[in-house]
């Protein structure tokens, strides 16, 4: 399986700059494995195609303000410090810029010295470098008030308002990038999911900027992902397999969800509460232990990403998928449309066998 295999074209004038409003009012694909069907509908009609006794699983992280712009203490040199994972207290692993120019023991300092960082060592597995931070009050304050949201490089145009980078439900600070797909819920929409019958379960899952960045392998087996913090609680793995038992879908809300969930199920579909690291890689070959249905964005061409939703539809009908929402124009990445991705039968642990209910039946 090679990463050009996943390839598409994608016109420049469909990367979405901003979000559409309000937040559900985005388009959505709807996409039946059962029958190759697809469907053009609006995010708000989503719990057409929900049913009682369903789960949505959703990633309750919140992205930081991870993007600070300072100086290189010595010469006065402008630099960035992207931070994508907290080691302690004072110590995080993060990009910088210039590469070349911040080698250890290089001091650069953030808002005329409130914050300060120190160089420690190069990290190759990131291509980053761990810093130390030094600093007076509290940290997340000072991150707050110096730092930046980190959008995506394909975005140019400043966003207005930071909180539509986040998910309403966003709870859990550590994630260098939000999980997209969840951009598109608002709490009436979730209400609306929860008065039908649905679940809505937490998890979490902090993204880092290795989920996006591009396959240099060709091929797709030599590529290793970096690994990202998970957790999955008690009383989330409980409410999953319950619903799996009466015979509902999972229902996961971004590639996140879903790497979450498969990360922490068993051969047996069967979820298990845990925390830590997963470099979990979902590509077409992988068995889906425990996700019935996704909802998700477009993804950039030869991605991870996009070679996870092929593994839910398989890759020429995502590349089907893929090249008729450019001829209908949909909007792409990040804050652009969403598509859903029904099942071709539901899977639960009684190995039921059920026909998916369209949303005629609903």
């Amino acid at each position: 399986m090679k990463t050009s295999d996943f390839d598409y074209e994608l016109p420049q004038e469909l990367i979405a700059q901003t979000p559409v409003e309000p937040r559900d009012h985005s388009r959505l694909m709807v996409v039946h494995c059962a029958d190759g069907r697809i469907e053009h509908r609006h995010f708000y009609d989503i719990v057409d195609y929900l049913r009682p006794g369903d789960a949505l699983v959703i990633n309750e992280t919140k992205v930081i303000p991870a993007r600070l712009l300072g100086v290189k203490e010595e010469t006065g040199v402008p630099v960035e410090v992207l931070l994508l994972r907290r080691h302690s207290a004072t110590d995080w692993e993060a990009l910088v810029r210039p590469g070349r120019r911040l080698k250890p023991g290089t001091v650069c300092s953030f808002g005329g010295g409130l914050l300060r960082c120190t160089v420690l060592e190069s990290v190759p597995e990131t291509g980053g470098r761990l810093v130390r931070f030094a600093y007076e009050g509290v940290f997340e304050e000072l991150l707050d008030r110096l730092g930046e949201m980190p959008l995506p490089p394909y975005i140019h145009e400043k966003l207005a308002d930071a909180s539509r980078y986040q998910t309403v439900y966003a709870r859990a600070e550590g994630s260098a990038a939000a999980p997209t797909a969840g951009l598109h819920f608002t709490p009436e929409l979730l209400d609306s999911a929860r008065r039908k019958g649905v679940q809505v379960v937490p998890v979490l899952l902090h993204v880092g900027l290795g989920t996006f960045r591009p396959v240099k392998e060709e091929d797709v087996d030599k590529h290793v992902m970096h690994s990202e913090f998970y957790q999955v609680t008690r009383e989330a793995a409980d409410a999953l397999n319950g619903v799996r038992r009466a015979g509902g879908r999972l229902i996961c809300v971004g590639t996140t969800s879903v790497r979450t969930i498969e990360t922490v199920a068993d051969e047996d579909g069967i979820i298990h509460p845990g925390s830590g690291e997963t470099s979990i890689f979902i590509k077409p070959g992988v068995k889906i232990k425990a996700v019935d249905a996704l909802i998700t964005n477009f993804h950039l061409p030869q991605s991870t990403l996009l070679m996870l939703v092929s593994t839910f539809m398989g890759r020429e009908a995502a590349l089907s998928a893929y090249e008729l929402a450019v001829r209908e124009k949909y909007r792409f990445f990040s804050f652009g449309d969403a598509m859903l991705i029904l099942p071709t039968e539901p899977k639960d642990q009684k190995g039921n066998e059920d026909e998916y209910a369209t949303a005629a039946d609903v």
